[in-house]
């Protein structure tokens, strides 16, 4: 009796860790996980990695009968490579359209990175 009791809370407990789901991961994987070969797929969120820019979720549309649709305005992402002169690398970043011009106003990704605080050895 005690072995049919455990069994169904095992079973439960399987059940519900099945619903969950998995998180999102907010970095980057590491190229050591890589060179180990576990996958590199990763879910990243849709952010600019330099002004962290992200969706606007609260966007409308108002329709010819006056209905108010509610829409998600994605930001225009880009994959970059800019070679840091502080690295000695180039670094490939995904980064919103906004996050280019401002790379480009203060000349270069390291500049860039130190005035909004992003470490460049993570990418």
């Amino acid at each position: 009796m005690k072995s049919v009791i455990a069994l169904l809370v095992a079973a439960l407990i399987a059940t519900a860790t099945a619903f969950t789901g998995t998180p999102l991961q907010l970095t980057r994987s590491t190229p050591s996980a890589r060179a180990s070969g576990s996958s590199s797929l990763v879910m990243r969120e849709r952010a600019c990695d330099l002004l962290g820019k992200k969706a606007n979720r609260k966007a409308r549309v108002v329709t010819f009968s006056h209905k108010r649709i509610h829409k998600v305005q994605q930001v225009n992402l880009q994959w970059k490579r800019f070679y840091s002169d502080e690295l000695g690398r180039s670094v490939r970043l995904r980064l919103s359209t906004k996050g280019i011009k401002t790379v480009n106003k203060y000349g270069s990704i390291d500049a860039a990175a130190k005035k909004f605080g992003v470490n460049l050895t993570k990418f």
